[in-house]
């Protein structure tokens, strides 16, 4: 089998379609990097809907830990404390057992039977676990931000007349997510990597259609040689990285489009530079 037919057979393996069976022996080097792909479709999926999700979730808490009303205040820290003081496959372990601990047949709410199947998958249950463990460090790097608003530009936006939505919309919001944004390109890129642990969670791989690392692992363990599966799977969560740097960078300049430009092109000196 060549390398395009190859892709062809294993490309999309991971969401099932192409080859039901996975290769046996004879492993080809184009077999190794086309399977791992193929499971990056499943990290990209974990990461990009957590992150999303995240991100607005993350808001409403960093609004809620910094209101005056202890009703509001208090839930948010407690939130935040749970998923940040605990480690994340724990958070795996524990959902894992409570949505098995659900009645299979559902939950009936109002004379309505809720099926609770699905949260047992990987596709549901892990995806849960990582949009509440993003949010919750995510809520806390903005909550550093709008605790750093400048006093001046609030000042202002009461002299305006600015209040309550009006006032965080125009005001609080750009100017916490400009603050917050280089920390939080950072936990973007921790979200995607910690999507790995979804391997290693009580989360079953439904028909092998696993994520990057359950293919690496297959790999490894058929070959006894891990420095070829392992390698693959860094290089492709390497590009992964630099095209979330890629976005959030430009997200970034459009945060920052009102700003005086900052940056200086390198100019090359031989005298200083060496």
């Amino acid at each position: 089998m060549s390398c395009i037919e190859t892709i062809q057979a294993y490309g999309l393996r991971s969401l099932g379609f192409g080859e039901r069976l996975l290769p046996r022996e004879g492993f080809t080097l184009c077999e190794q990097v086309t399977l791992i792909g193929s499971g990056m479709i499943w990290n990209i999926y974990f990461g990009a809907l957590a992150l999303l999700a995240g991100f607005f979730l993350a808001t409403a808490v960093a609004v809620a830990k910094n209101a005056a009303s202890p009703w509001l205040s208090k839930p948010a820290d407690w939130f935040v404390f749970v998923f940040r003081g605990s480690p994340l496959f724990i958070q795996f372990f524990l959902a894992y057992e409570a949505f098995v601990l659900l009645p299979r047949n559902g939950i009936e709410i109002f004379g309505i039977t809720a099926d609770t199947r699905w949260l047992t998958r990987a596709w549901a249950g892990a995806l849960i676990v990582l949009f509440l463990n993003t949010s919750a460090y995510s809520a806390q790097i903005f909550y550093g931000a709008l605790r750093s608003v400048p006093q001046g530009e609030i000042e202002a936006a009461d002299a305006y007349g600015m209040a309550g939505w009006s006032r965080f919309r125009r005001i609080l919001w750009p100017t916490m997510l400009r603050l917050a944004w280089p920390s939080y390109t950072n936990e973007a890129i921790f979200l995607f990597h910690a999507t790995t642990l979804v391997f290693f969670s009580g989360f079953p791989a439904w028909q092998q259609k696993g994520d990057a690392l359950y293919y690496a692992n297959y790999f490894a363990d058929k070959t006894f040689n891990p420095f070829v599966p392992y390698p693959i799977l860094a290089g492709y969560f390497i590009l992964l990285t630099l095209v979330v740097i890629w976005l959030f960078g430009r997200a970034n300049l459009r945060l920052n489009r009102h700003m005086p430009e900052s940056r200086t092109r390198l100019r090359i000196r031989p005298q200083i530079i060496r």
